[in-house]
């Protein structure tokens, strides 16, 4: 991945800020004094096949192929990127009925091919794949305890958990093997419209009806379901890549089954670019207004975020004096960065003409940050730290803007995990699920106390969950003794 320069944005000399924040109750805004800084690190150089557009598929056909574009009927899509080693794969698509009566079960494939003349052995190191019935959309409150996994809101949320926690779901073998010059499945799941009473998870054999069969019967709408897949891999040689889109073929008696490797491999060489697609996005350093990111549909740089935050030409973070609080940016964006200029996004190696030129959001990536907390003060001292949602802005310096009564719109939905030692010294792993709205400031997540002259490591690890709206930002805090 791409490693981006850490350039700490320096305060100018400013009053003392007020020892409470300013609020403009006729717009509810509250303006923070706090000091905002870039991530210090940078992403990894690890390939992600990355497979988001069109979100929602219509027509049948490609999302996304790395293959050869040689011997295609569309060459242009296939991005002829080898994947070699350590890779991810990341994907999410919705599916729609065209009417209320509309039921048809639509499949996503994904088919791996071994170029070479060696066998290729693929490792799935964790893996999961939920359907939007798997995670409900739960009302869970801003804050909740996710020690026991049984907390999320929403595909997005449940799967970065998931891989959070480096696991791989039992329907997912540990390794597959792939002959010189042969494709294999890697994926052959549904996405249906309607409840089956068969497995979803792809161990139904290829030609396996779906049952129970669509019936007539019309809903109030249109129906809509979702899946989202994130897998960590490695091979020992090259591989290409592809995921595709077919509504589920029928069988002679006229209903639904499971798509063979052959239809598969038939839709690869013959089929175009499934659709409808999405709207293309806005030219990097345009000041086009709107400024449109697109959807990503390609491969990027970039599986994981490293870093140890600490203070300027230090091995320390030294904590804010009390009353204060000291920022680091998430997940930023171009025209996004919270007035730090720094784009977080990751690099598109390969990608479709009218998609994303980053992978805007970072999603599935992610991030492993140190802080190597210093109190450098006199006094035993309390320090909290947060995830908050502020209003994107970037004209502000040394300050960020939050709403009195955040939005309805939730802009974040997942589980951060905390690892401290406690006042005792031992060591604590806090997972913890959050919610947050637009313009929440945020409650704290963990609380240390520090006397004169200590120092105390937290490490904050979480994956970037495709259902949250970025950026954020960590937040570390001073708090005032009773």
């Amino acid at each position: 991945m791409f490693l981006l320069l850490s350039l700490l944005w320096q305060a100018p000399n400013l009053p003392l800020p007020p020892t409470r924040p300013l609020v403009l109750a006729q717009r509810q805004l509250v303006t923070q004094p706090q000091e905002v800084r870039p991530l210090p690190g940078g992403l990894d150089q690890v390939p992600v096949f990355n497979d988001n557009s069109p979100e929602r598929i219509g027509t049948e056909g490609i999302l996304l192929s790395t293959f050869p574009r040689r011997g295609k009927s569309e060459p242009s899509a296939h991005l002829d990127y080898a994947f070699n080693g350590r890779f991810d794969l990341f994907s999410h698509h919705v599916v729609q009925g065209q009417s209320p009566t509309d039921m048809r079960t639509m499949f996503q494939g994904i088919i791996v091919h071994n170029p070479s003349r060696q066998p290729v052995t693929l490792t799935l190191r964790e893996a999961a794949s939920y359907l939007s019935q798997d995670a409900p959309w739960q009302e869970l409150a801003s804050v909740e305890s996710n020690l026991a996994s049984t907390r999320f809101a929403g595909p997005g949320s449940r799967l970065m958990n998931d891989i959070l926690r480096d696991r791989r779901q039992a329907s997912w073998p540990a390794q597959i093997e792939i002959p010189p010059g042969q494709n294999r499945l890697l994926m052959n799941v549904p996405i249906p419209l309607r409840r089956l009473s068969v497995a979803t998870d792809g161990t139904l054999p290829p030609g396996s009806p779906l049952l129970p069969t669509a019936s007539k019967a019309a809903s109030s709408e249109p129906r809509i379901n979702g899946r989202s897949t994130l897998m960590r891999l490695s091979s020992n040689g090259p591989l290409y890549v592809a995921s595709l889109a077919m509504y589920a073929p029928l069988g002679e008696d006229g209903e639904e089954r499971v798509p063979t490797l052959q239809e598969w491999q038939t839709l690869l060489v013959r089929g175009g670019l499934a659709g409808p697609r999405d709207r293309a996005p806005t030219p990097p350093g345009s000041s086009a207004d709107p400024f449109l990111y697109g959807r990503v549909a390609g491969v990027a740089q970039g599986s994981s975020w490293n870093a140890t935050l600490t203070d300027p030409g230090d091995s320390r973070l030294t904590i804010p004096a009390v009353g204060d609080r000291l920022s680091y940016v998430l997940s930023t964006l171009e025209r996004n960065t919270f007035g730090t200029g720094q784009i977080q996004s990751a690099p598109m190696l390969a990608r479709y003409a009218d998609t994303a030129y980053r992978a805007n959001g970072n999603y599935g990536i992610e991030y492993d940050l140190r802080l190597p907390l210093y109190n450098d003060s006199e006094q035993t001292q309390t320090v909290s730290l947060s995830v908050q949602t502020p209003l994107q802005n970037e004209t502000l310096r040394g300050e960020l803007q939050f709403l009195e009564s955040p939005e309805s719109r939730v802009f974040f939905r997942g589980t951060v995990l905390f690892i401290y030692q406690d006042r005792d010294g031992r060591p604590r792993a806090s997972y913890t699920h959050l919610v947050q709205n637009r313009g929440q400031q945020g409650e704290p997540l963990v609380q240390l106390e520090l006397e004169p002259g200590d120092r105390s490591l937290v490490q904050v690890q979480f994956l970037y969950p495709p259902d949250a709206t970025p950026p954020q930002v960590l937040t570390i805090e001073t708090l005032a003794n009773d």
